[in-house]
């Protein structure tokens, strides 16, 4: 699938679910490869991140599931909660 960098600046990212993340600000592209690596997203919902409202992250362009009126992405807050969980427990252990 091609598309033109310049149409993906300012388009809504929401999840497979439905959960609204932000608007795509910046694309990373990987010059070697000749790909998209991530997307810069701005104004995050911390319903979709656990992170402060109003800063950005960059999402891997390998989550993109969908690309039309819209960015669609694979649902990850339950990853980062288990990471969380994860590192959690690692550093109880080591205690």
């Amino acid at each position: 699938m091609e598309i033109q960098l310049s149409s993906l600046y300012g388009q809504d990212l929401y999840t497979d679910r439905g959960i609204y993340v932000g608007k795509i600000e910046d694309v990373s592209v990987d010059i070697r490869e000749k790909r998209i690596s991530g997307l810069a997203v701005k104004n995050v919902n911390p319903n979709a991140f656990t992170m402060g409202k109003g800063k950005g992250v960059i999402i891997p362009y390998r989550w993109v599931t969908a690309i039309g009126d819209i960015v669609i992405i694979k649902h990850v807050r339950q990853r980062v909660r288990d990471r969380e969980n994860e590192g959690e427990q690692e550093v109880e252990r080591g205690r």
